[in-house]
């Protein structure tokens, strides 16, 4: 598959919904963590780290090669198992979660968005990594 077709249709949207999730968790986390830290530091430093996941896994897919291809499937993998467990423990134990991460409940206040993501981004990137290897015709 062409760099130029990795970066269409499907992709170009994961890439976008990806972008702007790390720019309104990484935003979001920063004010949070700068005005009211003490609050709910947890959650805060969750949101931040989501934040910067969700960068990394924009990068990972936009970008084309082996490495890329690598550090985007492993950032999609933690964003999956981050969202798994946060919105395991959030509903287990909510008073450990006084404000909302990205993640909490799985990703409820995001239209569970959180979670769909990193699953439809591991198989975009299944699906890119296998037409990269099969025989060109």
């Amino acid at each position: 598959m062409s760099e130029a077709a990795s970066r269409s249709g499907p992709g170009r949207v994961l890439i976008a919904v990806y972008a702007v999730f790390a720019l309104a968790a990484t935003a979001r986390a920063a004010v949070q963590i700068l005005t009211r830290f003490e609050e709910a530091p947890l959650a805060y430093l969750l949101s931040a780290v989501a934040g910067a996941v969700y960068i990394v896994a924009a990068v990972g897919i936009a970008r084309r090669g082996r490495t890329a291809h690598r550090v985007a499937m492993a950032s999609c993998a933690v964003e999956l198992i981050g969202v798994l467990v946060v919105g395991a423990l959030s509903i287990a134990d909510p008073a450990a979660f006084p404000d909302d991460t990205v993640w909490s409940r799985f990703g409820s206040g995001y239209l569970f968005i959180p979670l769909v993501l990193p699953v439809l981004g591991l198989l975009w990137l299944r699906h890119v990594g296998r037409a990269e290897h099969a025989p060109s015709a």
